[in-house]
C-alpha cells in the first residue's frame, strides 16, 4: 500500500475507535440542582402535551431556590454556554454515549464552550430566564441523544422526535 492510504485508513481507523468508545463509556449521571429531590420536578411534564411554542415538554423542570447551584450533571464537553430566546442563559453539555445535556433559565453561568466539566461541579446558578421569567425558579433539563434510538419513537404528536429525547426523571430516579 502506498504510504498516503496507510496514513488515511490508521486516520479513519483511529475516529472510528474514539465514536466508538464514547458509546462504550459508562453513563454517570446526577441530579444537576444541588439539594434537589425527585419531590422538585413533576415526573409526568417529559412529553407533557401542549406545552408552549414547542409543543410538547421534551424535558423536566427541577425547581429551587433562586442562586441554587447547579452542577454538571455529566462528565463532558461545554459545546454552547449563552443566551437563546426560550432558554435564556443555557449551558450544554456532551457526555458518555454521544448525549447533550441541555440546561436551560439559568441565573448564570461559570463555564465556557470548550471547558471539560466533572460531574457535580458548578456551571451556574439557578434562576428564571428566557420564557421563565415571572415563573419560579427552576432549570429545564433534557438530554438529548445524537443517534436516534427508534424503539423510543411513539405515535403522539411529535412522536419520531422522541426517539431522540431522554427522559431524565428515569435516569435521576435510577441512580
Amino acid at each position: 500500500m502506498k504510504p498516503i492510504k496507510i496514513l488515511l485508513l490508521t486516520l479513519v481507523i483511529t475516529i472510528l475507535t474514539l465514536v466508538l468508545a464514547v458509546f462504550a463509556l459508562p453513563e454517570k449521571i446526577t441530579n444537576p440542582v444541588s439539594g434537589a429531590t425527585p419531590n422538585d420536578w413533576n415526573h409526568a411534564t417529559f412529553w407533557y402535551e401542549p406545552w408552549g411554542k414547542s409543543g410538547v415538554h421534551k424535558g423536566i423542570d427541577i425547581f429551587g431556590k433562586k442562586n441554587t447551584h447547579v452542577v454538571a450533571p455529566v462528565n463532558g464537553l461545554v459545546v454552547f454556554s449563552g443566551e437563546l430566546k426560550r432558554g435564556g442563559k443555557v449551558v450544554v453539555i456532551l457526555g458518555a454515549k454521544w448525549r447533550i445535556h441541555y440546561l436551560a433559565h439559568l441565573n448564570s453561568y461559570t463555564v465556557s464552550k470548550g471547558d471539560i466539566v466533572k460531574l457535580n461541579e458548578n456551571i451556574g446558578l439557578l434562576g428564571r430566564t428566557g420564557n421563565a421569567v415571572g415563573k419560579p425558579p427552576h432549570v429545564h433539563y433534557s438530554i438529548v441523544s445524537l443517534f436516534p434510538l427508534p424503539w423510543l419513537a411513539t405515535n403522539e404528536s411529535q412522536g419520531w422526535k422522541r426517539m431522540f429525547y431522554i427522559n431524565p426523571h428515569t435516569k435521576l430516579v435510577k441512580r
